[in-house]
């Protein structure tokens, strides 16, 4: 093929070739897909109605949610259609797209993250300036930047990776459309103009981990100063998950794209392009809900008002006849929402399993 006009579809790369292997990744994928979709939806959906997580930090937590769900199906889906069918194509069209989006909702999370550490610097290196520093608008207008700026970014990369003439074949070595492996495909004296891309664009990503780097120095600086134990494991609580986050996605970005092509091999790629396109959206909502009690209770309060029988009914029942829920015995006399709340102050997420 002499050039990208020829090609109609590539080939992905296929995680196994036998038919046992090939639906046991359907079914491994499946079940991160959904748990993902799950996990993920959970928080979208509780941050929207609980009106208690109206505030910026769960704002744009629910903006990563919905960047997380875009990543992984963006790819996975195709990877499992290609696995339960037995076959590796995908149509020039659609690679571009995965393309384009998959670097979309990538670079856009990157931006956004960086825009979550600030809000955790101002949260605790400023606490009596963050009601005004980020007010509802101040807020909008910096996660609409973080999208627009994935935005461009992709349409800038997207548009000259696939202007560029490919004349070794459709073959692409991942198991979705990505960059690096389609300019393996071009020709040698194309390549420079991706390159220069990429320089520019380490240059803006570098400036979005430095900034974060030293917003945590600022954070750990603060936190370290607060007298009490419990106001630093407080402090501590509200920036580590967002730290985890930060650390998962760049140190998987940074082997996946810079790793030394001495030890590269189709087997490693695999696992290191799961570890940075599959993973972290799965990951993501475990993390911030591991050490957040204010969203685990929140998420548990929404799953009792949802689904009262018969999942809940024995929980209904002990917490109606528990003593703590006395309290709420006048309450309770005018309407069944306040036990609903009785039940959500007796069974906090965590306690029952």
């Amino acid at each position: 093929m002499s050039n990208s006009s020829c090609i109609t579809e590539f080939l992905l790369l296929a995680f196994a070739d036998m038919g046992e292997m090939q639906l046991l990744h359907f079914w491994l994928f499946l079940g991160i897909y959904l748990a993902a979709l799950l996990s993920n939806g959970l928080i979208i959906i509780t941050t929207a109605c609980d009106h208690r997580l109206h505030n910026p930090m769960y704002f744009f937590l629910l903006n990563l949610s919905l960047l997380d769900l875009g990543i992984i199906s963006t790819t996975v889906p195709k990877s499992m259609a290609n696995s339960l069918w037995d076959t590796r194509a995908i149509s020039y069209t659609a690679c571009a797209s995965q393309v384009f989006f998959f670097y979309f909702l990538g670079s856009a999370e990157f931006s956004l993250l960086t825009v979550m550490a600030y809000d955790r610097y101002v949260a605790i290196c400023h606490p009596l300036h963050y009601g005004t520093l980020l007010v509802s608008r101040a807020c909008v207008h910096m996660a609409a930047a973080a999208w627009a700026t994935g935005f461009l970014y992709s349409m800038l990369h997207t548009a000259n990776t696939f202007s560029i003439p490919l004349c070794k074949g459709n073959a692409v070595d991942q198991f979705f459309c990505d960059i690096p492996q389609i300019l393996k495909l071009s020709c040698s004296d194309t390549y420079l103009r991706e390159s220069g891309l990429i320089v520019v664009s380490a240059c803006l990503f570098f400036v979005c981990f430095v900034f974060i780097v030293v917003s945590y120095v600022q954070i750990f600086r603060a936190v370290l100063r607060i007298p009490s134990q419990q106001g630093r494991h407080k402090a501590f609580s509200t920036c580590l998950p967002h730290l985890a986050v930060v650390s998962l996605f760049i140190s998987a970005g940074m082997f996946a794209y810079l790793k030394p092509t001495s030890i590269s091999s189709l087997s490693l790629d695999l696992m290191v392009a799961c570890l940075y396109s599959v993973v972290p959206p799965a990951v993501n909502p475990l993390i911030y809900s591991m050490r957040n009690q204010e969203l685990k209770d929140a998420v548990w309060k929404l799953l009792t008002s949802c689904f009262p029988d018969p999942m809940f009914s024995s929980a209904y029942h002990s917490c109606h006849n528990s003593v703590f829920c006395q309290r709420f015995s006048q309450e309770h006399a005018q309407g069944t929402d306040s036990k609903e709340n009785c039940c959500y102050a007796c069974f906090p997420m965590g306690t029952v399993e």
